[in-house]
Formats: C-alpha cells, sequence, structure tokens
C-alpha cells in the first residue's frame, strides 16, 4: 500500500523523532516508568497507584511481645495528567517545501520537549519540600553545599542526586568555579559551557533553560489554629459503605491564622516554631527547623502542606516508622515563612523520587486520517497525524505527546532560593 504521506514529510517525522531525546534535559534526569497496559489505564482512568519504600522501626531487647504491629504498605497515586499537541494548517504548496516542513518540525520539537521539561520542573519545584534559603547571591560550591547537608542529615541517599538551575544562577557558579585551580576538566566545562559541573557537593548540576520565579510570601503573621494536628500514616481507608481505597501519605492539612489568608500561594515555604527535622532512618533530631511547602488551600484557613506532618503523636507503629518531625505544632506556634523576596527557584531532587511516565492513546487510519507514530529511548510517543481539505487542498496537521509525572516523596526534592531578604 502506498504511503499516505510525502517524502517531505517522513524526512520532517525522521528528523523529528531522531533528535526528540535530546531536547529533554530534564527528563534525562527523571526515573522512567512504564504505566500498566493501555488497555488497563483505560479501565484505570489513566491514574494508577505505586508502592511506596517502606520504613522499619526497632526496639530494644529479647521481649517484643508489646511491638508486633500491623504492615503499613503505603502508596502513591500517579496521573497521566498532560497531553500537548502542536496544530498547524498546511497548503498544499507548504507541503512540497521541504524547509519548511524541517522548520515545523524543529519548531514541534522544541516546544513539546520544553512542555515535558517544564511539566517535570514544575513537579519538584512547587512539591518538593527541602527549603534552602540563600539571603546572598549565588557563591559556587557553597551553595550546593548546602543542598548536600539539607538531604544528607534526613537520610537522602548519596547517589543520583540531580540538580538544575537557572540560567543566571547557574552562570555565577560557573564563574565561582572557573576561577578554581583545581579540578582542571570540571573548570574547562566551566569556563566553556558555563556547565557548574557533574558531582559537585554529590550533585550532578546542570544549567536549565527552565524557571520559576516564585513571588514572596504574603500570608504576613501566621500561627497554628489548633493542637494535634498531626498526620497518622495509614496504607487505606474505609468508606462507611464498606469499600477499601489507598491513602495518599506525602500531605496533610493544617489549619491556621493568618493576617492574609488569601495571600498564601501553592509553592510558599515556611517552618513551625518547636517543629524540627529528623533523619528518616535513625530518627534523631537534626536540630534544624523542618521546612514545609503550601501545596494547597483545600479549604477555609487550612493549608495542604508538604511532607505530611508525621509526629507519632498517636503512638502508632506506623507513625514510629515514617516520624518525620521532632513534635507536633503546638496551638499558636508561629510560622515562619521562608520566600520572603521574589526569585527563581532552584530544583534539587534524588532521581527515584521523580518519575516520568509515558501515556497513550488511540489514533488509527481507519478512523479517516493519515497517522504517523514512533516511540522515543525515553519512551515518549510521539504522534504525527494529517487530514485533508478537499475545499483548498490544504491539510490539517498535528504533533501530539501524552504523558505523566509525579514526586513519590516530598522529602527526596527541594529547591533553593537566592537574594532573600
Amino acid at each position: 500500500m502506498p504511503s499516505q504521506f510525502t517524502r517531505e514529510e517522513r524526512v520532517m517525522f525522521d528528523n523529528m523523532v531522531e533528535g526528540f531525546d535530546d531536547s529533554l534535559v530534564i527528563a534525562k534526569g527523571a526515573e522512567l516508568y512504564t504505566p500498566p497496559s493501555a488497555q488497563d489505564m483505560v479501565r484505570l482512568g489513566d491514574k494508577f497507584w505505586l508502592e511506596a519504600p517502606m520504613i522499619s522501626a526497632s526496639f530494644d531487647g529479647f521481649d517484643q511481645t508489646s511491638n508486633f504491629g500491623d504492615m503499613t504498605d503505603m502508596a502513591v497515586p500517579v496521573t497521566i495528567g498532560y497531553h500537548k499537541s502542536v496544530p498547524k494548517k498546511l497548503s498544499a504548496k507548504d507541503r512540497r517545501n521541504q524547509y519548511t516542513l524541517d522548520k515545523f518540525g524543529r519548531a514541534a520539537k522544541q516546544k513539546l520537549a520544553s512542555d515535558i521539561n517544564f511539566s517535570l520542573f514544575q513537579t519538584v519545584a512547587l512539591q518538593g519540600s527541602v527549603f534552602v534559603k540563600r539571603t546572598v547571591a549565588p557563591t559556587g560550591y557553597d551553595d550546593i553545599s548546602l543542598a548536600d547537608a539539607a538531604f544528607t542529615e534526613i537520610g537522602v541517599g548519596n547517589d543520583d542526586r540531580m540538580a538544575f538551575l537557572a540560567p543566571r544562577v547557574a552562570n555565577a557558579m560557573a564563574g565561582d568555579l572557573a576561577k578554581r585551580s583545581t579540578f582542571s576538566g570540571e573548570v574547562q566545562d566551566a569556563y566553556s559551557r558555563a556547565r557548574v559541573g557533574i558531582d559537585i557537593a554529590g550533585f550532578d548540576v546542570y544549567k536549565s533553560d527552565q524557571s520559576i520565579r516564585l513571588a514572596s510570601a504574603a500570608g504576613g503573621a501566621t500561627t497554628v489554629n489548633g493542637a494535634n494536628q498531626y498526620w497518622e500514616p495509614k496504607a487505606t481507608t474505609t468508606a462507611a459503605t464498606g469499600e477499601t481505597e489507598n491513602v495518599d501519605n506525602r500531605y496533610s492539612q493544617l489549619v491556621v491564622t493568618s493576617a492574609n489568608y488569601a495571600g498564601i500561594k501553592v509553592g510558599d515555604a515556611f517552618t513551625i516554631a518547636g517543629v524540627n527535622s529528623i533523619h528518616m532512618i535513625t530518627k534523631q533530631d537534626t536540630g534544624q527547623l523542618q521546612t514545609f511547602r503550601v501545596v494547597g488551600k483545600p479549604s477555609a484557613n487550612t493549608i495542604l502542606v508538604a511532607p505530611a506532618i508525621i509526629s507519632n503523636g498517636g503512638s502508632t507503629s506506623a507513625g514510629s516508622e515514617y516520624k518525620n518531625v521532632s513534635a507536633t505544632p503546638a496551638n499558636g506556634a508561629a510560622i515562619t515563612w521562608l520566600n520572603t523576596t521574589t526569585a527563581e527557584l532552584n530544583p534539587f531532587f534524588k532521581r527515584e523520587s521523580l518519575l516520568l511516565v509515558p501515556g497513550s492513546f488511540a489514533v488509527e487510519p481507519e478512523d479517516g486520517w493519515a497517522v504517523m507514530s514512533a516511540t522515543t529511548d525515553l519512551g515518549i510517543n510521539i504522534t504525527y497525524v494529517r487530514q485533508g481539505e478537499i475545499n483548498d487542498l490544504s491539510a490539517k496537521v498535528r504533533w501530539d505527546a501524552d504523558w505523566g509525572t509525579a514526586l513519590t516523596n516530598p522529602q527526596l526534592a527541594g529547591v533553593e532560593m537566592f537574594g532573600q531578604a
């Protein structure tokens, strides 16, 4: 059967797909997760649950009679929530022009790759709970070392740590590195390409053309409103009708009293007086205030925070295992906003925590259009569809991609902000 596409279109498609993964800078730092089959995803509504790592508690002595708690096997939800398309209308003259088609293919590749990168960037930058506040401009190694300290003291593993910096931040750090007389290979890269480097204070650090400027916090004077606001981790919950479903333990609600509740926004970072971070395995107090992020505003005077406040206030087995703070917030405890000056967010994360999940959708030639599709090495399905118009011999064409992202544990990700008041 003859091809439904011109030679020029086939060349454009091959060129577009061939170089697509090269543009996925942040996506290459994420973990690729293959979802259930397309048929299963239809039944699941493009949402599924992924098992989360398990943490155990240990107890002293031989007699463990009172310590046999139930297994808490938790999971996190993952949704295929992004579908992007680049549509155009091509004339009969356009479709014979290889140069024009190549430009269109390059532009579509650039935009779709940017969309995928930005979705991952947003996921980390707005949900990662570890917040490093710098009152100075970027200086170099010292900046990354603070992110390393924040990760290490809570028990985040040393391998596969990634950091993506805003252009001016990355250039400033690269400038500091280029002045050094050691690390000759890294210095050369920093000088010639403004690349910060591999294994800088335990991170692979890259310059990103994506950036998000987070405005200064506008919540004003804010305090905790109510005692015993802690989250009790659990694997499932049972409705009054008897149905059992999974529970997302990444976030919890916090009721507050704020001078300007309307001014509180997603992305704001804060600490709570008297609530320190602890090592996730040893449960030792780090002596540092736990940093939180606002990830939602579910109801009046209530914020959804990451990570969930797990203090083991209920003295349960699961609370002991997944405890992540030194104490339950006290009623009236002061909340201190950390993002005090509008600036770029510079995300960092442990690779296993950030997922890129390829999606699926059906476009078949039998439905009346011409279709070309291919799957990149990173698993993203790229589809090119054309449908002709008899009236003027034009054709509507579109490039499409479908995917999802997920941050499985907010404490394995964070951001650094510079120039804060």
